[in-house]
């Protein structure tokens, strides 16, 4: 924990100058064509599987494959990242994502299919990792979890339209319309990424030697601490931000609600989820991290915990929405924390470190949720994912260092 002199320092000056509104589109319109894209084909996926002879367990498998993606090319995108710049690491994972989507849209092979969704998988950790990294350095600190919030926000309204789009586009076309729509939307990104301006490393102080290139296992080795106590704690945000996609439709059929029932509490809890990024990223920017961190995990975790009282639709969604109040505050949180402790040389390399840590808890969290389910009972594993989530909140309010908590930690 910080010392009490640490504690007291104050925020850095804000700059009166910059304006988010001023940055928009070449900050954030890449953020919401990329999400635009890949919500119009992840609800496809397992359709166009089924189409081509997949097995209902092959199909799941399949749609597994973009998280798969995502999960093993964390490390590889902070490489690309460092090498190229994340102005053309932007680039290149639309002009990838785009590659897949057109491979799983004119193969008529399942395994080239399953390829296709890996490399969409693969894009979204370069596109992630590069548009984190960008921001952290673009953004002044003072503003830093609002610009990341909002780019969280973004990208979910965008993955909230596409499946809309693509719904109206397959039933006009049919199913390959909306990979068409999926590829306009990640090379759009590409275009309007490639437009964005390079960032340069300050320059060094008077009479200060150059640092040696960092390495992966250097930023292992200098700041293990990090992530062997704040990591732990994205782990547990990520297993249980992952797990609430299936929480909620798994408990409506346990309830026996209609389709259409459970469709719209989910949809209601996704509308809450997106209406609150902004106010959220501005407490954290004004108040502190953990002003935001701990209450969304709190309210996640006591919603998840209440979940399997709840006895019809009134109940459920009343707990739906707090779950996605919790999820929306926390819009960016983990990016936040990452951009706070991420230091200025080697940044790629330790946000890789960081995206990976969370990938693991979203791969790891609806794979105990699926285990105590079957093991157990639903209401087990949902309350078990309520205890994650508490869990979370408690290893984020110890750990989130207070010299750093309004962002005013500037990394080395």
């Amino acid at each position: 924990m910080s010392s009490p002199q640490a504690a007291s320092n104050p925020a850095p000056p804000v700059d009166s100058s910059f304006s988010l509104w001023r940055i928009a589109v070449p900050a954030f319109g890449p953020s919401l064509l990329f999400g635009i894209g890949e919500g119009a084909i992840l609800p496809i996926v397992p359709l166009t599987a089924r189409d081509l002879g997949a097995s209902v367990s092959m199909a799941a498998l399949i749609v597994a494959l973009v998280s798969i993606g995502s999960l093993i090319n964390n490390i590889p995108a902070s490489m690309i990242t460092m090498r190229w710049g994340e102005r053309w690491a932007i680039v290149a994972a639309g002009v990838w994502s785009g590659l897949g989507m057109a491979l799983a849209l004119w193969t008529s092979q399942l395994w080239l299919f399953g390829a296709g969704c890996l490399m969409v998988g693969m894009s979204q950790a370069v596109y992630n990792l590069a548009r984190q990294s960008y921001m952290s350095d673009a953004v002044p600190i003072e503003f830093r979890a609002r610009a990341l919030s909002t780019l969280g926000g973004v990208m979910r309204i965008g993955l909230f339209i596409g499946p809309f789009l693509a719904a109206a586009a397959v039933h006009v076309f049919g199913l390959s319309a909306a990979y068409v729509i999926g590829i306009v939307g990640v090379l759009g990104a590409a275009a309007i990424g490639a437009r964005i301006p390079d960032l340069e490393l300050p320059p060094l102080p008077p009479g200060q030697a150059p640092q040696s290139k960092p390495t992966i296992v250097s930023i292992l080795r200098d700041h293990r601490h990090v992530f062997l106590t704040l990591g732990i704690g994205v782990v547990l945000v990520s297993a249980v931000r992952a797990s609430r996609q299936a929480v909620i439709p798994l408990w409506a059929d346990h309830l026996a609600l209609a389709p259409a029932v459970a469709s719209l509490i989910y949809g209601l809890a996704g509308g809450i989820d997106m209406l609150v990024f902004y106010p959220a990223g501005k407490v954290m920017d004004h108040k502190g991290r953990s002003w935001v961190a701990v209450p969304s995990m709190l309210i996640m975790g006591l919603a998840m915990a209440a979940m399997p009282f709840t006895t019809g639709t009134v109940t459920l969604l009343l707990a739906s929405l707090a779950i996605g109040f919790g999820n929306g505050i926390g819009s960016g949180m983990i990016m936040t924390l990452g951009a706070d402790h991420a230091p200025r040389h080697g940044r790629g390399h330790f946000l890789g470190v960081w995206r990976l840590l969370s990938d693991i808890g979203g791969s790891g969290g609806p794979a105990l949720l699926s285990f105590l389910a079957a093991a157990l009972t639903l209401a087990w594993g949902i309350a078990a994912t309520g205890l994650i989530a508490l869990g979370a909140a408690a290893t984020l309010a110890y750990w989130i260092p207070r010299h750093g908590d309004r962002g005013g930690r500037r990394p080395r």
